[in-house]
């Protein structure tokens, strides 16, 4: 049996070393042929540099990696191209001279490998230029630019938009070498997590094509599901495939979804335990602190409608969290809709590992409930199995009675009137239950759906008011949102009422349709 490649990102090492490998060399040769300039977006930890890495030892030549893959009779080994790697995926710069410094530490080593030298009078962006014209000369080809993590510097110093704009500035001037040269290059592949705006810091590349959401490379990272059941067959025996659908898969860029390599790879390793895997390797603080500069409605977080101006919203002064969450793996594309004014797109999380995980950064987040949290979550778990809707009531009266005072006057939450659904939603979007806020009727939407494994429905109304009315019961039967579960044998109708005074449930009623 084939070793498990955790962590590794150069295709020599896997094939040399016995390594399961999902053969990519279809797709890179499909890009390969058209030519051209490209830029593609993923996910942190999607295999991203592993496909910048076959790309260049398909233009090196190294014949030999790729007995018995796709392109292995297919390319014209004999040519080779001289390739410029930069990868800015390693360390934290947090000032324009560390990244001054690292940039040349980069050439230093594509000099090396080129067997090219730079003068040492020579800035990074004059380097970087004499390296591509040199490389043409000395080898009789056209250059290859592979550029892995573009936009980490800028990524790193987010929050802190001074240094931000600087990191920004500075790789624009660096990438601007690129456009000068088209004489000299055969190929140029930008890589990063987000996508920054072509003006900003791609400007005068017109011709960089973005693939992210191109179909003919909708898998071009990642593994899909049919991956799973022929290259990790062996791998996978016994596994309950469909809790790994559920727990895995689901990331769509309108290809075949699929899987982030982290997490399949760290399930097999870990015997096939179910846990958040690749969530836990990131750092989301830049959520927390978006979070904090505007009032953002979380249930509207799911099944958001964005269009292509939205997603592709991204530079330093200005950022959407809908963007950064697409972009960063944390939403992904459930529908794609064709708008009078172009395409919209319906955006959920893609699956249970992120459901859970980032709606257990939201409740840290609105009520600071870190060490509470879990006994919150099994409790209205039960309640909700078990149809005790006292139990439920009760349990979140005292969820929202321990939510520390200070969690409102510091962050003036009670003023804000989807906070209180807001608590409710993430508690129960984190138990990864099936679930679907402001779920549309011929009536109206109703704020929340939820879905029980054995196929009870809840259907819940939040109100903020004064006193208790019973006003959002009301509401579901009187619109009657019921109607499209009506066949359900066990539908639920739950309307909740809040009060900003109280900072709690002032009324609770509900009612089981027969």
């Amino acid at each position: 049996m084939k070793k498990l490649p955790i962590g590794i990102q150069t295709l020599s090492k896997i094939i040399e070393g016995n390594f399961v490998y999902v053969d990519k060399t279809e797709i890179a040769h499909r890009l390969i042929d058209r030519g051209g300039y490209y830029f593609l977006s993923r996910p942190r930890r999607f295999g991203k540099s592993l496909f910048l890495d076959t790309l260049k030892d398909i233009f090196e030549g190294r014949k030999e990696l790729f007995k018995g893959l796709y392109i292995h009779d297919k390319w014209d080994w004999e040519v080779k191209y001289p390739v410029l790697r930069i990868s800015l995926g390693s360390g934290v710069l947090k000032n324009i001279e560390k990244l001054q410094h690292h940039l040349r530490s980069i050439l230093e080593d594509v000099e090396e490998d080129l067997l090219i030298e730079c003068k040492k009078t020579l800035n990074v962006k004059d380097c970087f230029k004499y390296l591509i014209k040199a490389a043409f000369k000395k080898y009789n080809q056209k250059v290859v630019i592979l550029i892995d993590e573009y936009d980490k510097p800028i990524l790193d110093n987010i929050t802190d938009k001074e240094i931000a704009r600087e990191m920004r500035d500075a790789m624009k001037d660096f990438y601007g070498v690129i456009k000068d040269n088209d004489a000299y290059i055969r190929l140029v592949f930008i890589t990063g997590v987000s996508k920054f705006s072509k003006m900003n810091l791609f400007s005068g590349l017109n011709n960089l094509e973005d693939i992210t959401l191109n179909a003919d490379y909708g898998d071009i990272c990642g593994y899909t599901h049919d991956d799973l059941l022929t290259v990790f067959s062996e791998h996978l025996q016994g596994a309950d495939m469909k809790m790994v659908q559920e727990w895995y898969n689901g990331y769509n860029y309108f290809g075949k979804k699929v899987y982030n390599p982290f997490d399949i790879l760290l399930f097999i390793s870990n015997h096939f335990k179910f846990r958040n895997y690749w969530w836990s390797t990131g750092n989301p603080s830049f959520l927390i602190e978006m979070l904090k500069t505007e009032n953002y409605y979380i249930p509207k977080l799911e099944n958001f409608e964005a269009t292509d101006e939205i997603l592709n919203t991204f530079d330093v002064d200005k950022i959407e969290l809908i963007a950064l969450l697409w972009q960063t793996g944390y939403l992904t594309i459930k529908e794609e809709i064709q708008a009078l004014f172009g395409m919209k797109y319906k955006l959920v999380t893609p699956n249970k590992e992120v459901q859970t995980s980032l709606n257990g950064l939201f409740i840290n987040y609105l009520t600071q409930q870190v060490t509470e949290k879990l006994q919150y979550q099994e409790l209205l778990y039960n309640m909700l199995a078990t149809v005790d809707m006292e139990g439920f009531k009760e349990a979140l009266i005292t969820l929202f009675a321990s939510i520390p005072y200070n969690n409102f006057t510091n962050n003036r939450l009670l003023e804000y009137e989807g906070y209180y659904a807001s608590v409710v939603y993430a508690y129960i979007a984190s138990l990864g239950l099936e679930i679907i806020p402001e779920d549309t009727t011929n009536f109206g939407k109703m704020d929340l759906t939820v879905k029980m494994p054995d196929g009870k429905i809840y259907i819940i109304e939040f109100k903020l008011t004064e006193k208790a009315t019973g006003e959002a019961l009301r509401q579901i039967k009187e619109k009657r949102y019921f109607e499209k579960y009506q066949t359900n044998d066990g539908l639920y109708l739950i309307g909740i009422e809040f009060s900003r005074a109280e900072r709690n449930v002032i009324g609770f009623e509900w009612e089981q349709m027969m």
